[in-house]
């Protein structure tokens, strides 16, 4: 048996099927893992990074009608290096071999409508089925996409399904933000143990959102995380719960509560708080607490966070309990509201057991 552990890549099961499985374990060249001192140069790190085995683009956010209608989204790219050397070679003998598994999740969570709608897709980048380029300023899986405009300041994401779809143009509020020390978020113990992250902590938002027949002009705020990795968890290390606040007086709080297989939090856990000028102060497992409360099935659906040091004490919850993405892997993934010494908006994340065993 062979056991891995993806992070955030949930949806990483799919990866069971048996050719996949083979290529795997064909590799031979290893992939580059996250080590401290990385030099981050953007537009470059918005797009792909073969070197490393796995990587993502997350996009979630708040949106709500000139009614007040409220909704919730997802769009999350994901990429799997599955043969290194193939990664490394500049003329593939075809475009369809398979050096990596690009994955995608939409979801929309009609708050008001007391309904959550969900689909996935697995694809190989094939003809330019998908994939993430800095060359043509875009991440894409199918027509799912994020395309950057020429300034690197605002970009366009747009997702077709037959449920439902959305045009939704994303304006830059602050720069990108770089979590962790030195480049890089460590995950567990041990040298690329760790993952590098940028983060968009506050995105402007506004655009059309179509579902049962009716179009919605919708604004709000969006959030967007960006990792690549080769490994992060530890065996010992079972899940995680993720936060993103946007707090109504211009901050955000970005939180990730890892934890132990006994269910205690991980002295790994992290996070970094960004103020009004997108300035960046770092937290440790020392510096936060994050107690779970009512729950739903499996899943804690209320919290009460607290950062002493910057005055944080908040309570987290939802209109919406039942925003848990069935698939491949099963995990709750939500929009939530903020109350207490600070007010607003987020997005939250909770897996339980993602282990992918073959």
């Amino acid at each position: 048996m062979v056991q891995v552990k993806w992070g955030r890549l949930a949806a990483c099961r799919l990866l069971s099927a048996g050719v996949i499985l083979v290529n795997l374990l064909a590799a031979t060249t290893p992939y580059r893992t996250a080590l401290p001192g990385y030099h981050y140069q953007f537009p470059r790190d918005h797009f792909n990074h073969p070197d490393f085995q796995t990587e993502w683009w997350y996009y979630t956010g708040n949106l709500q009608t000139s009614e007040g209608r409220h909704f919730g989204f997802e769009l999350t790219f994901f990429r799997v290096g599955l043969d290194h050397n193939m990664a490394r070679n500049s003329k593939p003998a075809s475009v369809w071999d398979v050096r990596d598994v690009w994955m995608a999740h939409l979801a929309l969570s009609d708050l008001d409508g007391n309904r959550f709608l969900h689909t996935e897709r697995l694809n190989r980048a094939g003809a330019g089925i998908a994939g993430a380029d800095l060359s043509q300023a875009r991440v894409w899986n199918g027509n799912w996409q994020t395309l950057w405009q020429p300034d690197f300041k605002s970009q366009t994401i747009t997702a077709i399904d037959e449920k439902f779809s959305f045009e939704l143009h994303l304006k830059t509020e602050k720069p990108p933000v770089i979590h962790g020390a030195n480049g890089v978020s460590q995950k567990s113990e041990g040298e690329g143990h760790a993952s590098h992250y940028i983060s968009f902590t506050r995105l402007i938002t506004n655009g059309t959102i179509f579902l049962d027949g009716k179009k919605f002009a919708v604004t709000g705020l969006s959030w967007s995380d960006h990792e690549f990795f080769t490994q992060q968890l530890s065996p010992e290390q079972s899940g995680w719960d993720w936060f993103s606040l946007q707090f109504d007086d211009g901050t955000e709080l970005m939180l990730f509560r890892l934890r132990r297989e006994d269910g205690t939090a991980d002295n790994f856990s992290a996070g970094t708080f960004i103020d009004r000028q997108g300035r960046t102060t770092s937290l440790t497992h020392n510096d936060f607490t994050a107690i779970p409360g009512k729950m739903w099935t499996i899943y804690p659906i209320e919290w009460k966070l607290r950062v002493p040091s910057l005055g944080i004490d908040v309570s987290i919850s939802t209109r919406l309990p039942q925003q848990q993405l069935t698939g491949a892997v099963t995990y709750w993934e939500g929009a939530i509201e903020i109350t207490g010494t600070r007010k607003g908006v987020g997005y939250l994340e909770m897996t339980r057991d993602v282990k992918l065993r073959m």
